[in-house]
């Protein structure tokens, strides 16, 4: 077997090349775990459930304009024509939409007083039909009653004496038991009291980057608006059928007002996570880049190494090396190289995730991806060294008596 003394005496003589490679190596050994640390981050963010049924739902905008209109009984008008219309399960006047970037939240507090903390919520105004539209699971207490249900007009402060709260919004509101804040008294606007009447398992908030994206509440509110969203659930696959079936319908119902904006829940994903996706597109990018730099350079180093030492191999061979010996020398060449940028690299992977944690209080890194990026520089190496290698391998014993 071939001495490790004899493999790091020549590197010594190349000091420079090797540390270059080593350098390269910890860099992209940083940049890279991170890197799929920050991705599958991301990829765990848009996994998350929303908690409605999100393939079968859409929303539309009722803009009105005619002056004699009477938007609450247009209101009720256009619910029922909605609701009766055959495929549709259920619909509802809503003022936000999850993920769509923008809504309404408050703070929601256990006791009452401007000096206390709130807990910050998305606020969603809906009556009676929002947990069957969305399809919601109410995990604890009941649902609004229709005598719940009061009407809100512009900038009105008072709110209603009753909400329905996330499973996450229990749990920072009453930490030490979520299930106790059924039939418990929150307060909004630090002093306004709300009975918590229910608990649904999960409803995400309209703005996806949000630490709270998870704590939302049901407000028993119609909204009294010349402006508002419709959001419809239909049958299993009779979405897409039914978007221009419902437009024409209350367009056509009245002349007052444009139907405008239709838009499906998968549309709100996909665009709420399209930065999501272009910043992973950018990342993967870099990491194969600079894996292909690597192995490129990984290369051009051995190469270098082989054509200085072409007679130094061919007396080796004439001394009885066989080819497996030479390759063998230079793959471990190449893995001391590794080790020795993998280490500066393992360092420089914790400090650059303990700064991203602190910045942008993300999770800690886990030892799994560092194992995983240790485990692929290794094998780039090897395998970037493999045809140098061979190469070697494949000078004669005759090469030894050459004089050029």
């Amino acid at each position: 077997m071939l001495e490790s003394g004899l493999i790091i005496r020549a590197l010594m003589r190349n000091k420079t090349g090797a540390l270059l490679i080593a350098l390269q190596i910890a860099l992209t050994m940083t940049i890279m775990v991170n890197a799929i640390f920050m991705i599958h981050d991301r990829q765990a963010q848009m996994a998350r459930d929303s908690g409605i049924n999100e393939q079968d739902s859409f929303y539309l905008t009722n803009t009105v304009f005619a002056q004699d209109y009477n938007t609450r009984v247009g209101l009720q008008t256009d619910l029922d024509a909605i609701r009766k219309t055959p495929g549709v399960v259920d619909a509802v006047q809503i003022n936000a939409i999850p993920l769509s970037g923008g809504g309404w939240s408050s703070g929601l507090q256990t006791e009452p007083g401007e000096d206390k903390d709130g807990t910050g919520t998305a606020i969603y105004m809906v009556d009676d039909h929002a947990i069957n539209t969305l399809e919601l699971e109410l995990i604890a207490g009941e649902n609004f009653a229709p005598s719940d249900i009061e009407w809100r007009i512009p900038a009105q402060s008072a709110w209603p004496a009753k909400v329905i709260i996330t499973r996450a919004l229990a749990e920072s509101l009453f930490p030490d038991n979520w299930q106790s804040a059924l039939g418990s008294t929150v307060y909004i606007s630090n002093n306004q009291p709300m009975q918590v009447i229910g608990i649904i398992k999960s409803l995400q908030a309209p703005w996806n980057g949000w630490s709270g994206v998870e704590r939302s509440a049901l407000v028993p509110f119609h909204m009294d608006t010349r402006s508002g969203r419709y959001f419809i659930r239909t049958e299993p696959g009779r979405r897409d059928e039914l978007m221009p079936v419902i437009e024409n319908m209350l367009a056509t119902s009245n002349k007052g007002r444009i139907i405008r904006r239709l838009t499906t829940m998968e549309e709100t994903r996909e665009r709420s996570y399209r930065q999501h996706n272009a910043t992973n597109k950018v990342l993967i990018t870099v990491v194969t880049t600079l894996t292909l730099i690597t192995a490129f350079g990984i290369v051009g180093l051995a190469i270098f190494s082989i054509n200085r030492r072409t007679k130094q191999i061919g007396t080796r061979r004439a001394l009885g090396a066989t080819r497996w010996q030479v390759m063998r020398y230079f793959m471990v060449e190449n893995l001391l190289i590794s080790a020795l940028g993998i280490a500066i690299g393992i360092i420089g992977t914790i400090a650059l995730n303990y700064w991203l944690v602190n910045k942008f209080e993300m999770t800690p890194l886990g030892f799994d991806l560092i194992l995983l990026g240790v485990i692929t520089l290794i094998t780039v190496g090897q395998l970037a060294v493999l045809y140098p290698a061979r190469k070697a391998a494949l000078i004669s014993p005759a090469s030894a008596t050459r004089t050029v």
